[in-house]
């Protein structure tokens, strides 16, 4: 089997850039096809198993990173400082629901974004929009503005690389649980809210001493099994790096362990749903405010017509204001047709907004109420509130306002380094961490 064979070129694709020369995105489709997996089919699998865990009450998904990666921050201090982050997050919220944490970063392949328009306009110029570094260049002049299609080749070599640091740094004792509780220790200790936090991270701290005391020290204190993601949304990148299973004969998409499909790309007849169809990686789809119940159904249908296990999880970007209208009849639709699906909270896309001085931003409180929302919700139907994705950094950058250090719509301009969507910081994100573990150890 081909993989040519796999996908019908007459699907509409929506949200793909328009490549101004073909041969030179031949070329790098070309060279893409040759290279070797940047993650394997088994590893895929892996994931899956554990989704089906969450999916099933049993474990518990966070998902972080940056809203568009670039290869400029494609450095070593940068990839450590999220998966720093991300791991701390995981500890807190792993003793708050006394259930393993899965941790998957937006990370290593998220370098491309859907955009409104095609065009972005200053003044009387119009050029192409950013649609992130696998296509163009944040710079407003027409040559950086061009789509390029070799930037795709060095979104897999920068892929690649920030991996290969990945694996380093969670299976090389960096990632040691006893570490990161140290950081979270330092946290507590030097933040200005972390005394807000002191008692969960003492209780924390107690537990790990008696463990210790009795000694008791287990491999999976010393790595972590660390997953990649990135939204599939240029296809000519994503179906370059599809591959063909020795094992079992079926279709992964090498680049990463779990893709997603978003909001604006999720047509049931259009070409990225046919693509999730064809690969048998773990699948999201994006959820917003507007969908139906009988249009999840349909997705459920189209992508998990078998009902396997860990294959389909819904990521809801319903707003802080909508999440309690919006979800409940989603959820109970799924839940009465009897699929497996595994819910994460996504409480960033839906907050978004314009601060008056035009940068981007977003509310912290808005951010922890939709999360608040989403369990809410499946307390009351009886489900299993099954995780959250996060755009987060590792940085103190000011991007979204409020939380414990009081970010105002004056400090966005202080340290704003987003290419695309506003993160939450490392304090921002540690903190949300802490109020989450709440909900899970409050929860029935």
């Amino acid at each position: 089997m081909s993989i040519e064979s796999l996908f019908d070129p007459a699907l509409e694709a929506s949200q793909q850039p328009n490549w101004p020369d073909r041969s030179e995105l031949e070329r790098a489709v070309k060279e893409l096809k040759s290279l070797p997996p940047l993650v394997f089919a088994g590893e895929c699998d892996n994931l899956k198993e554990k989704i089906a865990q969450a999916a099933d009450g049993k474990a518990f998904m966070l998902q972080g990173g940056d809203c568009a990666e670039t290869f400029a921050a494609a450095t070593a201090d940068s990839i450590r400082n999220r998966i720093k982050t991300i791991l701390q997050m995981a500890a807190v919220l792993q003793y708050g629901a006394s259930l393993p944490v899965i941790k998957v970063g937006r990370m290593a392949g998220q370098f491309a974004k859907p955009r409104s328009n095609d065009l972005e306009t200053r003044g009387e110029i119009s050029l192409p929009a950013y649609r992130g570094d696998a296509v163009n260049d944040l710079e407003f002049s027409q040559a950086a503005r061009r789509p390029n299609p070799a930037r795709l080749v060095k979104v897999y070599h920068t892929s690649s690389a920030t991996l290969n640091l990945v694996r380093a740094f969670t299976q090389g004792g960096f990632a040691d649980l006893r570490l990161v509780h140290e950081w979270n220790k330092g946290f507590v200790k030097d933040s200005r809210i972390g005394t807000r936090y002191e008692a969960m991270a003492n209780e924390i701290g107690r537990a790990l001493d008696f463990m210790r005391s009795a000694g008791i020290n287990p491999a999976e204190f010393k790595t972590v099994d660390f997953y990649s993601s990135h939204e599939a949304l240029i296809l000519e990148y994503e179906k370059a790096l599809t591959r063909i299973d020795s094992r079992t004969g079926n279709a992964y998409d090498v680049s990463a362990h779990f893709l997603w499909i978003g909001d604006r790309t999720r047509q049931l007849d259009g070409a990225h749903i046919d693509f999730a169809k064809k690969i048998r990686n773990p699948i999201g789809v994006k959820l917003g405010p507007k969908t139906s119940p009988e249009n999840a159904l349909e997705v459920i249908k189209a992508l998990n017509p078998n009902d396997e296990p860990g294959r389909l999880t819904f990521i809801t970007r319903m707003g802080a204001a909508n999440v309690r209208g919006a979800l409940p009849g989603i959820i109970e639709a799924a839940s009465k047709s009897g699929a497996k699906v595994l819910w994460v909270c996504d409480p960033m896309h839906g907050n978004t907004y314009e601060a008056p001085s035009g940068y981007k931003t977003r509310k912290f409180d808005d951010v922890l109420d939709e999360v608040r929302g989403f369990f809410e919700v499946h307390q009351e139907l009886g489900t299993h509130p099954g995780g959250i994705h996060i755009e987060l950094t590792g940085d103190d950058v000011t991007e979204c306002v409020g939380g414990g250090e009081a970010i105002s719509h004056e400090d966005l301009a202080t340290r704003y380094e987003s290419a695309c969507d506003p993160r939450l910081n490392h304090t921002q994100s540690l903190e949300l961490a802490f109020l989450v573990a709440e909900m899970l150890r409050d929860r029935s």
